[in-house]
């Protein structure tokens, strides 16, 4: 009998090595000289961005348009380093050689002479059409131009400029330095040789790349949007928020969906007007329980960062419940991860057919690498595929969830995703 912990993890190494290849461009495409990169941002993304290129060897531009996040941005960089070298993972003369290559300045024209610039400012269309109509003026012929957005249209972003070929997604995960997955989104215009170089040079600074489509959190941001909504679901009718995360935690994950909240910062995209509340998350950020940073968010937290469920949260989820008026229940966790897992699955076929993501092992190599999906699965979709289709489709009927038709399609003919 074959072990199946060995089968996912031969399947993780062959979708990792799957993933690399772009089915339509020729292997032997010629690739475009990276010598110079620029970054645009000198905040935790950018600067963990830089720290990328800068350890492969890269000499990095980085600008900013105040002096003081310019300081601080090359600091943490600095710090960081340190850090690495104090853990014995670098040695002191390589992290100084690395530092070494960063030219950090204010002057958005030091960006001409890159051949490769990365935008990571604020998620805001607006915003990032701004910077990229400035670095379409400014930008060498022929150098690739990037955006770190999470979310956002590339298509949008690419068409503000003359170039629209240059313009690609690099979706870094934070830490960006630590994280290995990086999204690469090719847009409609996007070129072959761009896309390619930029494929290779992800390998070259020690990520594990997957090309995705563009649609509105790309594979790994859209898989998660159905997991958030059933986890609002299930607190809104009885299920204790503590229980949703343990859920995911007995399962393999390093966290559950409220503690991520938590880490992230509940505050993310929040009005900033304690009297407007219109949602669960408007009434913790109102009372000033905006995650980790506040000492407490979903949970309450010490000063170890050791959660513990609090009181004041579940009053107040309490009385959002109450306004819906659903009915309340026990629920038990094998329901919890049904309803959290499931759609996800859904939304990965929906994600294959749209031709977002090339193979299904590409987006087992997202979930694997950027967002804590437990190994000893396989993945998302390679999960379902050994659980059996028919009990995922099984499921989200019982829950009341959308099947995509792909899902359904494989389920009824007794095929798999991989």
């Amino acid at each position: 009998m074959s072990d199946p912990i060995q089968g996912a993890r031969d399947h993780i190494d062959a979708a990792r090595h799957a993933a690399a290849k772009i089915d339509d461009i020729p292997a032997d495409t010629a690739l475009l000289p990276i010598n110079q990169v620029g970054v645009i941002g000198a905040g935790t993304m950018g600067g963990g961005i830089t720290m990328n290129f800068l350890t492969a060897g890269i000499p990095v531009t980085i600008v900013e348009t105040s002096q003081e996040a310019l300081d601080r941005g090359v600091a943490t960089i600095r710090r960081n380093y340190e850090a690495t070298v104090k853990r014995g993972k670098m040695d002191a003369a390589l992290a100084e050689q690395a530092i070494s290559l960063l030219t950090p300045t204010l002057d958005f024209d030091a960006l001409a002479a890159a051949d490769l610039v990365i935008e990571a400012v604020y998620e805001s269309m607006d915003v990032k059409q701004e910077v990229f109509g400035r670095l379409d003026a400014i930008a060498k012929p022929g150098a690739i131009l990037a955006s770190n957005t999470s979310y956002l249209d590339i298509d949008a972003i690419g068409a503000i400029t003359k170039r629209p070929a240059s313009v690609l997604g690099m979706h870094f995960f934070s830490p960006a330095n630590v994280m290995k997955l990086l999204e690469v989104v090719r847009g409609k215009a996007t070129g072959a040789a761009e896309l390619a170089t930029v494929m290779a040079l992800s390998v070259r600074i020690g990520k594990i790349p997957v090309v995705s489509g563009v649609c509105h959190g790309f594979i790994g941001n859209r898989m998660l949007s159905p997991r958030q909504a059933a986890a609002h679901a299930l607190i809104m009718e009885g299920a204790n928020y503590w229980d949703v995360d343990e859920a995911l935690l007995e399962f393999g994950f390093p966290m559950g969906p409220w503690q991520m909240a938590d880490l992230a910062g509940v505050d993310i995209g929040w009005h900033r007007d304690p009297a407007r509340i219109e949602s669960l998350r408007d009434a913790l950020c109102a009372v000033g329980r905006w995650g980790q940073k506040t000492k407490k968010g979903f949970y309450d937290y010490d000063d170890n960062r050791q959660r513990t469920p609090s009181d004041e949260v579940k009053a107040i989820i309490a009385r959002f419940a109450a306004k819906e008026g659903k009915p309340q229940r026990a629920i038990g966790k094998d329901e919890i991860r049904e309803r959290l897992l499931y759609p996800m699955v859904s939304e990965g076929a929906l994600i294959l057919a749209e031709g977002i993501a090339q193979r299904a092992g590409d987006i087992d190599t997202v979930w694997l690498n950027g967002y804590g999906w437990p190994a000893w699965t396989g993945g998302p979709m390679y999960w379902a595929d050994h659980i059996g289709l028919n009990t995922v489709v099984d499921g989200l009927t019982r829950h009341g969830q959308p099947v995509a038709p792909l899902l359904a399609a494989k389920a009824a003919a007794g095929e798999t995703f991989n």
